[in-house]
């Protein structure tokens, strides 16, 4: 591929479009909301126990409930997700992950179709995949009303 003018000016407008995202106010949430989780020791702590945890809890799922300890370990994880689901931090902390993947979303939603209507661009968020003129039907079984 050679560089052309064309393609310059395509990766000026990306440096552009880079630094409009990092200085987004999607991003400073979600850099406030992740130093706000590792910054506080007990909650790294209780983090760092899941990870152990959920390695033995893949090692039961190998095994199934044949495993000797499947019923305590499978408490035991429940019991430990829940207990970080409910931590005012980490909640912040998703939605904060949430806003900022809706952003990218929709900024691929908005270059995808500025190249074509035809392009089919992935979201994880079915309320923006539905924002394009055939909505999800296309390709999926279900009913579409585009001319395609």
């Amino acid at each position: 591929m050679m560089m052309t003018s064309e393609w310059a000016q395509i990766l000026d407008e990306v440096d552009v479009l880079s630094k409009m995202i990092r200085s987004s106010k999607e991003i400073a949430t979600l850099q406030h909301a992740y130093n706000s989780v590792y910054s506080d020791v007990e909650l790294v702590e209780e983090i760092a126990s899941f990870q152990r945890m959920k390695e033995q809890y893949e090692d039961v799922q190998r095994f199934g409930k044949y495993h000797p300890d499947y019923q305590t370990i499978m408490k035991s994880i429940r019991l430990q997700k829940r207990k970080l689901d409910l931590n005012d931090k980490i909640a912040a902390l998703k939605i904060a992950e949430n806003d900022y993947q809706d952003l990218l979303d929709e900024i691929s939603l908005l270059i995808g179709k500025t190249v074509s209507e035809a392009v089919k661009v992935p979201v994880s968020n079915p309320f923006l995949n539905s924002s394009s003129s055939c909505g999800s039907g296309c390709g999926t079984g279900g009913s579409c009303s585009c001319s395609a």
